[in-house]
């Protein structure tokens, strides 16, 4: 395995383009979403490439952590990861010495984990994937490069931002808490944001436009989401080309879920979260290997439930069903015979390992 991870001669990037291509290929929706969102694994040291002390969700504080976003491909018919970026701090960028010991490649400049999603965006874009809508949290909603970018491509979005971020309406600039504190009770809508493991999720919607960059033409607004039983606000941030209805921003808020269902997929079923490697070649070659496996899981899903409607009583095929079997099909069946054959060689085995134990414990004795 550290062969394969290390020395190996194969493109990871190279690969993580045909992931792309596979999954968009079988995965295939008009109305399609990019979803971009950032996840991490904790660390100890200081040696592991783009580790640091930084704020993390997996763990909801600052801890010694290596933080990577990821693009996901989300469609009708299911998820799947299609690229992913190494965010590397700026304490690493500003040490040639220490990105040299970990493999980073030369020359690598600090990027923003927006400017990160940007670039994963515009590789996706431009490799022909159909997506109309990009969605993502409130670090990348937040800050203006990825809005910007997006707007240049006329590519529409649906980004959270957070309750204090500044908006410009009609009446003045106002806080998006403050904007959502505006919308007429006759406003609200309520519309579901996709089903869940427990059902439709239905909350209140309400949104109020806002201006755009000077000199573009869009439908700009502040899109407001509120918890049906706490009264929970949350704040998004959209763009479209063209005019659309509230139900189609609600439908691309949903879908920013996607990506929380495949973080967890992907840890859970493929070892995204298992690498024990310290180098920038080998944590990319890891993540994209988890990766392919991922979107071999979902693409057979899709097919699976595609192809074969779902008897009465069951639940549709899942990824985690889908690893099960595959697990018990490729492991090797045995008769009695070859059970005990491999009985004796375990026994044999300890043996002689206590044998040799035993004969250097008797060397060293005084």
């Amino acid at each position: 395995m550290q062969h394969l991870l290390h020395r190996a001669k194969w493109d990871a990037d190279a690969i993580r383009d045909d992931i792309r291509a596979y999954v968009v290929e079988h995965l295939h929706d008009t109305k399609a979403v990019l979803v971009v969102d950032e996840t991490s694994d904790l660390k100890k040291g200081t040696a592991t490439v783009a580790v640091q002390r930084q704020y993390t969700g997996t763990a909801g504080r600052i801890e010694n952590a290596q933080v990577a976003v990821y693009l996901v491909y989300s469609a009708d018919r299911g998820h799947a990861a299609i690229d992913r970026a190494l965010y590397v701090p700026r304490s690493w960028t500003e040490d040639p010495d220490r990105c040299r010991s970990a493999g980073v490649p030369d020359g690598l400049a600090f990027a923003t984990k927006p400017q990160l999603a940007a670039r994963m965006v515009e590789r996706a874009l431009d490799s022909a994937a159909s997506a109309r809508w990009v969605a993502g949290d409130e670090v990348h909603g937040d800050n203006p490069h990825l809005r910007t970018a997006l707007e240049h491509r006329r590519t529409g979005y649906v980004l959270a931002v957070t309750s204090t971020h500044p908006v410009i309406a009609h009446a003045g600039k106002f806080q998006a808490k403050t904007l959502a504190a505006r919308i007429p009770k006759r406003a609200w809508q309520r519309l579901s944001a996709g089903a869940g493991a427990k059902g439709e999720r239905y909350y209140d919607w309400g949104q109020a436009e806002v201006h755009g960059p000077a000199g573009e033409f869009g439908q700009w607004c502040l899109l407001v989401r509120r918890n049906r039983r706490t009264g929970e606000l949350a704040f998004y941030r959209c763009f479209s080309p063209r005019p659309v209805p509230m139900s189609e921003l609600v439908r691309v808020a949903g879908r920013r879920w996607t990506i929380e269902e495949t973080f967890q997929a992907s840890k859970g079923l493929t070892g995204l979260d298992e690498h024990q490697v310290r180098r920038w070649t080998s944590w990319h070659r890891w993540v994209t290997l988890a990766v392919l496996a991922h979107a071999f899981l979902a693409v057979t899903a899709a097919a699976e439930r595609h192809d074969r409607p779902v008897s009465d009583g069951l639940i549709p095929l899942t990824g985690n069903e889908i690893q099960h079997l595959f697990a018990a099909m490729i492991s090797p069946i045995h008769d009695l015979a070859h059970r005990l054959r491999w009985s004796h060689w375990r026994r044999r085995h300890q043996a002689r390992a206590r044998h040799c134990h035993y004969r250097t414990q008797a060397a060293a004795r005084p």
